[in-house]
């Protein structure tokens, strides 16, 4: 069981920076893949960025490519989300997800622990 809690949301101007981290509990995280997902009110769970075991590879949705970096620290059993040139769009809850072995790092359904999500509100 891994158990994940975010930190880092919160309201933040068109144009500004924000990092979200998340954290896990359990100590084998650096074999799980990970995954930052964010819903919208009234839209449905989207894939953000995705990083695999080692941090070999990375993914990223084509709306934050360019804009968002995702990192990991194994040692201390953290991911991170760093987000600049935020835009109203970007408002959403945001959740990070683990799993082992997804077949596809690009969706929900593949990951098996989730967080509890944190809000992130871009707004004049």
């Amino acid at each position: 069981q891994v158990h994940l809690v975010e930190s880092g949301g919160g309201l933040v101007q068109p144009g500004g920076s924000l990092r979200l981290s998340c954290a896990a509990s359990d100590r084998t995280f650096e074999y799980y893949h990970m995954g930052w997902f964010r819903q919208a009110p009234g839209k449905e769970l989207e894939f953000v960025a995705g990083i695999t075991w080692q941090g070999g590879n990375i993914y990223y949705a084509d709306s934050v490519k360019g804009r968002f970096v995702i990192s990991r620290d194994n040692g201390v059993n953290r991911v991170s989300l760093q987000m600049n040139s935020l835009k109203p769009e970007d408002t959403a809850v945001y959740y990070c997800a683990a799993d082992s072995q997804p077949q596809s790092m690009y969706a929900a359904s593949e990951y098996q622990y989730w967080g509890q999500g944190t809000q992130v509100t871009v707004s004049s």
